[in-house]
Formats: structure tokens, C-alpha cells, sequence
């Protein structure tokens, strides 16, 4: 179905979205930012190994010759773009720092035209743009126009990680479960992230709390943390990983920009952190952006000639 991909991709988004508010309650409740960036890799890689273990064990299985590509995606595309990302906004104003992030759409667009050499429509072109510009607006990135240029560095590294993730999401082979994939790339990334984020310094009596940030809804820390693994975490890598698969790297990063958009809406909903008309606005443009993009994937599906049938069936039994 044409508009599968595009549907995974808006829910992965949206599941996505849940990560900074929930994260927030952990923060509330004493649990540094690193600490609960451990947490949500090391939860959701263990949750899914334990169910996969039981339900898909051959999701598990890894060709030797595939170890580097799982290495890789734990270190860049997962371990990358967390650690630069809270790297730079030690140097940085959040909202900058996010908007280098997601400068992933037109790096993949870069990546695909230079490098693939893969001549993409127009309107993945503007959309890519158009998401970026929009997310500039959400961010009012000019209030933060004195930028410090190792922690610009740090932004732009950590979109690029944000671009490997979509790279790698599109280019592995059939013999590379997506599920396996994801789960060892969460396992590895908390494994490579300890010696930073120092999880034995956790105060786990945290997670028996239950906090209210200011002008927010009351939360259990725990109920926060599941949320956050489960639907943030696992739920949103498992069909953003779909998505990209289905659409392709250059339109599935446009598309995830609106995460930053569900983000903001996520939190005006359970922080009370209102959206203010550069929001509202950059928003719009955001999402005009993403919807431009996908056009660019159902124009191509619309004009590739249908695959000829097998010797001895008819078209029409094919497509039944």
C-alpha cells in the first residue's frame, strides 16, 4: 500500500515526540539528562532481546560478516546522535543545537545526489529545505545567532549521525532483521554510552516518584520511563526503521521533522509549555515541507511501470 510508509513514518514521529516531556519527569525526579539517556537505550535493547528471544529468535542471529554494520549503527546512528546531540547543548542553546540535528533531511538529500549519484524529484529537494527553514522558526534560531564553534561542530556532527541513521535504515539487505537490528543497535549503544553517562551513579529511588513539573500534569517517574522506552524509544525506531524502508532515506528524514513539531505539542499538553505563534508558524511550514517531500516518493511509485507477471499467471491474478 502506497501510503503504508508515510502513515509509519507520521506515527514514528509522533512516538518519537514523547521522548524530551518524558524525559523531563525523569529529570524532575533527580535523573540527569545522560543518566536518562542510558536508561531509555539500555531498557528499550534489553525489552526488545527479551522478546525476541522468546517470539523471533532468529531476529537475533547475526552474519560475522554483518558485524561491522551492526557496530556501526549502534556507535553512529543510535550512541552518535544522543551523546553529540547532549554535547552540544552544553555549548549551545537547545533550540540550535536541535535545529543542526535536524539538518539530517537535506545531508541525506546531499548524500543521495553526490555520493549515490541518485537524481531525486524536485519536491524532495524543497521539501527538505522547507522542513529545515520551518524548524529554524520553531526554534526562533536567530535569539541564539552567537554560536560557540566547537559546540556548532558538535550540532553538525550530531545531524550527521541523525543522516547515518536514515542512511543505514535504507540500505541494509533482507538478510539484516530490522527488529534484530534495532535491538542490538539499543544494546550497543547503551554499552558504548556507560562510560559517559555513568549509570552506577544513578539514584534508582528515583523512578519510585511521582513529580509534577511546573505548569505540568502529574506523572509517576516510572510510568514516564515506560512511556518513554516502550512508545518513544522501541515503538518509534521499530516503524521509523519501517518507514524509511518503504519511502527512502531523503523523504522518511524530511517526514521525521515533525517530530520537533509533535514535540512542542507533546509538552504543551503535559508541561503546559505554551506553543507561541513562531511554533504555530514553523510548524505549518514544517509539515507543508514533509508533505511535499512524500509526493516525491508516490510520484515515483505512480510513474514505475508494473513488475511483468510470471510465466503462465495473468496480471489480474497477480495484483489479487
Amino acid at each position: 500500500m502506497r501510503y503504508a510508509g508515510l502513515a509509519m513514518a507520521f506515527a514514528s514521529s509522533l512516538c518519537f515526540a514523547f521522548s524530551g516531556p518524558m524525559a523531563k519527569y525523569l529529570n524532575e525526579a533527580g535523573v540527569a539528562p545522560l543518566e536518562a539517556v542510558w536508561v531509555r537505550m539500555a531498557g528499550a535493547g534489553l525489552l526488545l532481546l527479551g522478546v525476541l528471544a522468546v517470539v523471533k529468535p532468529a531476529a537475533l542471529r547475526i552474519a560475522r560478516s554483518r558485524l561491522p554494520f551492526f557496530a556501526v549503527y549502534a556507535v553512529v546512528a543510535v550512541a552518535g546522535v544522543q551523546s553529540l546531540y547532549f554535547a552540544a547543548i552544553t555549548r549551545l542553546p537547545v533550540g540550535i543545537a536541535l535545529l543542526l540535528e535536524f539538518m539530517a533531511p537535506v545531508m541525506v538529500v546531499a548524500y543521495v545526489r553526490i555520493v549515490r549519484k541518485i537524481r531525486l524529484a524536485r519536491a524532495a529537494y524543497i521539501g527538505a529545505v522547507a522542513a529545515v527553514a520551518g524548524l529554524a522558526i520553531v526554534v526562533e534560531a536567530w535569539e541564539g545567532i552567537r554560536l560557540d564553534t566547537i559546540g556548532l561542530m558538535l550540532g553538525l556532527l550530531a545531524g550527521a549521525c541523525c543522516a547515518g541513521y536514515f542512511l543505514m535504515s535504507d540500505s541494509f539487505g533482507d538478510d539484516v532483521d530490522p527488529l534484530g537490528l534495532i535491538a542490538w543497535g539499543m544494546t550497543g549503544a547503551a554499552v558504548v554510552l556507560a562510560p559517559i553517562s555513568q549509570p552506577w551513579n544513578i539514584d534508582w529511588a528515583a523512578f519510585t516518584l511521582t513529580v509534577t513539573p511546573e505548569g505540568g500534569a502529574t506523572l509517576p517517574v516510572l510510568g514516564a520511563f515506560l512511556c518513554m522506552v516502550v512508545v518513544a524509544t522501541v515503538a518509534a525506531y521499530i516503524l521509523g526503521v519501517n518507514a524509511v524502508r518503504r519511502l527512502s532515506a531523503a523523504v522518511g528524514a524530511t517526514v521525521a521533522s515533525l517530530e520537533v513539531i509533535a514535540g512542542a505539542v507533546v509538552a504543551w499538553l503535559l508541561l503546559g509549555q505554551a506553543l507561541g505563534p513562531y511554533q504555530i508558524l514553523g510548524g505549518v511550514i514544517v509539515l507543508s515541507g514533509a508533505l511535499l517531500a512524500q509526493t516525491a516518493t508516490l510520484g515515483r511509485q505512480a510513474a514505475a511501470p508494473p513488475e511483468p507477471a510470471p510465466a503462465g499467471l495473468s496480471r489480474t491474478t497477480v495484483e489479487s
